[in-house]
């Protein structure tokens, strides 16, 4: 096998709704040279995104069902593969690179793969994040932060969200890993990447986080608060993963905090600040908490609602309750599940690359 394995590997993640774009540098086939043996990258373009059994792989690839099994567990372990378990049966598919691959090299990352990541992020990867204008993430703010009157879907009861979990597991933030590798790193917390249930048992299974319980993951949220981290899953109403984003690491928030790139490419807000005129002092508090920059002092605090993402961080500093969230009357909503926002991903670029 030669460089040819890792570019059939290359197209092969390339398929996934947000792909693994070829580069003139050729960043990317680094990357997989630094993560996969070749083996490991002839043997992955096998998988599928369905969930299957080893003796499906073994089959499809011609090879030893207990020879592949072990290949594939190992590969599981190194965070190149998902595995999951149902009903007493392990099955494996494929991971894209993001979310995938690159979250799950948060125990590997060294400065050396920090700097490709980077590399590659701004030869390739923010143009593909942003490629369908379908965000993949959803914010979530805290359920205090929002008008009392609110009736509120089940998906947007962060608590009771998280209290419902089967299994919860933390993590570090590889976007915080890898900007404080390359010396960029900010003084936000580091441990605070949330996966659950057949997301979180991956996690714990592969030592890449660790078992929590549902209050320590709400702990978690408040601290990433007051920090003033955003808190973001999946675009989906099924509670899969939650990220604490801060503006000057994450992946998706630098699109708009350092591009000036609408933020519907990369997070949906379901909600908006609403500022009290009545209440509000002009103390300029919200001003420095927002995240992107969306609130302006004149008289009173005015919101920017095309920047705003609704996290509520500036609700939760304004000592007079002049702030609180409300519904977006033209907010959409997220997707059911995550596949079925793979899905418009997919056709969205489809219809964006023909025009």
């Amino acid at each position: 096998m030669s460089v040819d394995s890792y570019e059939k590997l290359r197209e092969f993640l390339d398929q996934f709704p947000i792909g693994f774009r070829k580069t003139d540098s050729g960043v990317e086939i680094e990357i997989l040279k630094r993560l996969f043996t070749e083996e490991e990258a002839e043997l992955t373009t096998f998988l599928t995104i369905r969930p299957e059994r080893a003796q499906s792989i073994a089959r499809r690839a011609g090879k030893n069902v207990a020879e592949i099994t072990d290949k594939l567990e190992a590969m599981a372990k190194k965070g190149l593969i998902f595995r999951s378990r149902r009903d007493n049966k392990t099955l494996y598919n494929s991971a894209p690179f993001m979310i995938g691959l690159y979250e799950y090299s948060v125990n590997k990352i060294d400065k050396e793969l920090a700097q490709l990541f980077k590399d590659y992020y701004y030869e390739a990867g923010l143009e593909e994040i942003g490629a369908s204008n379908v965000p993949g993430f959803k914010v979530i703010p805290l359920e205090e932060t929002i008008q009392t009157e609110t009736t509120l879907f089940p998906y947007q009861m962060l608590e009771n969200s998280i209290r419902n979990a089967r299994v919860i597991s933390v993590a570090d933030c590889v976007c915080r890993k890898e900007a404080q590798l390359l010396g960029d790193g900010c003084e936000h917390p580091m441990e605070t990447c949330l996966s659950f249930g057949v997301a979180a048992e991956y996690y714990i299974e592969n030592g890449m986080g660790r078992k929590i319980t549902a209050e320590e993951a709400i702990q978690i949220i408040k601290e990433t608060d007051e920090s003033g981290l955003v808190h973001a899953g999946a675009n989906s109403k099924h509670l899969s993963n939650i990220c604490n984003c801060c503006p000057c690491c994450c992946i998706s928030m630098k699109g708009m905090t350092q591009f000036g790139q609408d933020k519907q490419k990369f997070m949906n807000a379901i909600f908006e600040s609403i500022i009290d005129e009545e209440l509000c002092i002009a103390c300029g508090n919200c001003v420095e908490r927002c995240p992107v920059k969306a609130i302006t002092m004149e008289d009173v605090a005015i919101v920017d609602r095309d920047l705003c993402l609704g996290c509520g961080l500036c609700a939760s500093v304004c000592q007079d309750e002049a702030i609180s969230l409300r519904p977006r009357e033209d907010a959409v909503e997220p997707f059911n599940r995550v596949l079925e926002m793979g899905a418009a991903i997919v056709e969205a670029k489809k219809r964006n690359s023909e025009n």
